[in-house]
Order: structure tokens, then C-alpha cells, then sequence
């Protein structure tokens, strides 16, 4: 899942990517309310968590250009107010949820969770053959086995589970795993896809990942 963190004070951003991360998201942090309305429009995101004391833009502003625009992006507000008064603004503004700073990190991952959930499979997991990613636990199994997936390898194998037989591009990969401003080398891809591979072969899982020439990577039934 991708979360657009826009959140000016860096220090704390750097705290909240770690975090993130460390949870399996792929989070791409911003700290003005300029870039995070660029970056929303992109419809790259599952979630955006924005502060509301930003730069250039605050971040109502950009929550109601977002709304007004028609995405129904779920949005956490973040901010050192705690008014009710706030909360309420947020909160008609179009925001799914107001978390106030200081918080505690497992209050906003559950509050993530939350505005996320109908976004996900009833029971957490994804199927596909005899293959199951489960994504409270980041394994990857099959009768005959399990493996808990590194971050990446996590969210390229939800990626690709959550769109069966679609070919997916390289590029794609970078920009919803990776991101935008990521300097990582686009065969980067190619590197997980062989790690997974290997893991796939190892659980004699009876799907595979298909390589179409010139255009990309697509999880496929074997036959």
C-alpha cells in the first residue's frame, strides 16, 4: 500500500517514513501543500496523511481540491491542533479521520488501517493457485511452505496479486513502490522479481511470473 506523507517539520517525516516502512508501506513524503496536491493528482496513492500547517498550501486546502476533484482518496489529517473546532473543519472538509500530534505511532498505524480497510480483502489475505499473501503477516505460502517477504518483495508480490495476469511495467513498478523521486536503477525490478521467483519455485507454488518482452512483469497460472 502507498501512502503520500506531507508533512513540512522533516525531522518528524524521517521518523514517520521509518515507521511506514518498517510496516510494510511505501511512503513517499512531500512538505509543502503545493507538492502534495501535484503529487495526489498523480490518483498513484492509497492513502495520504497531511499535515494541516504546511506551506505554500495548508492542508485543508489541498484536501478540498482533492474532494472537489472527485477522488475518494482516504485521508488522515495530522496536526498539532487539537480544537474541536479543527477536528470539525477536517472532518467536513472531506477527511476520513484527524489524529493530533503528539500521538502514539501504533494509534496512527490502527487509524491507517482503518481508512484504508475496505480496501482490502475481507480475511487480509490474497489468493491465487495454490499461493496466499497474507497481508497482516507479510507471508507468502503454499501447502508446502511459508516465506515472510522483505518490504519490497512484499509490496511487488501484493502488487502484482492484486492485479492477476495484468502485465505491469517496470516503471510502474518504480512509481508505486519506489516513487517518483526515488534514485534507485530501474533494474532494480528485475532483482526482486528474480528474488521472488526463486521463492515461488521453492513453495512449488502453480503460479509463476511472466516476462513480456519490452513490456513488463504479470502473474500468471501455470499450464
Amino acid at each position: 500500500m502507498r501512502v503520500l506523507l506531507a508533512e513540512d517539520e522533516k525531522s518528524l517525516s524521517r521518523v514517520l517514513v521509518a515507521i511506514f516502512e518498517k510496516n510494510h508501506y511505501s511512503v513517499d513524503p512531500v512538505y509543502n501543500g503545493d507538492d502534495a496536491l501535484a503529487y495526489l493528482r498523480s490518483g498513484n496513492y492509497d492513502v495520504a496523511v497531511l499535515d494541516i500547517m504546511m506551506p505554500k498550501m495548508d492542508g485543508i486546502t489541498v484536501l478540498r481540491k482533492v474532494r472537489e476533484a472527485g477522488s475518494q482518496i482516504p485521508v488522515l489529517m495530522l496536526t498539532a491542533k487539537a480544537e474541536v473546532e479543527d477536528k470539525v473543519l477536517g472532518l467536513d472538509s472531506g477527511a476520513n479521520d484527524y489524529l493530533a500530534k503528539p500521538f502514539d505511532t501504533k494509534e496512527l498505524l490502527a487509524r491507517i488501517r482503518s481508512i484504508t480497510r475496505g480496501r482490502e480483502v475481507a480475511d487480509n489475505k490474497l489468493h491465487m493457485g495454490n499461493v496466499a499473501l497474507d497481508r497482516s503477516t507479510f507471508e507468502l505460502s503454499s501447502p508446502t511452505g511459508s516465506f515472510r517477504l522483505a518490504n519490497k518483495e512484499f509490496q511487488m508480490m501484493e502488487f502484482m496479486m492484486s492485479n492477476p495476469r495484468h502485465i505491469i511495467s517496470a516503471e510502474r513498478f518504480m512509481e508505486k513502490i519506489w516513487g517518483y523521486d526515488s534514485d534507485v536503477e530501474i533494474n532494480v525490478v528485475w532483482v526482486y522479481i528474480s528474488y521472488l521467483r526463486k521463492k515461488l519455485e521453492a513453495l512449488h507454488a502453480d503460479i509463476r511470473i511472466k516476462a513480456s518482452r519490452n513490456a513488463g512483469y504479470s502473474l500468471e497460472e501455470m499450464t
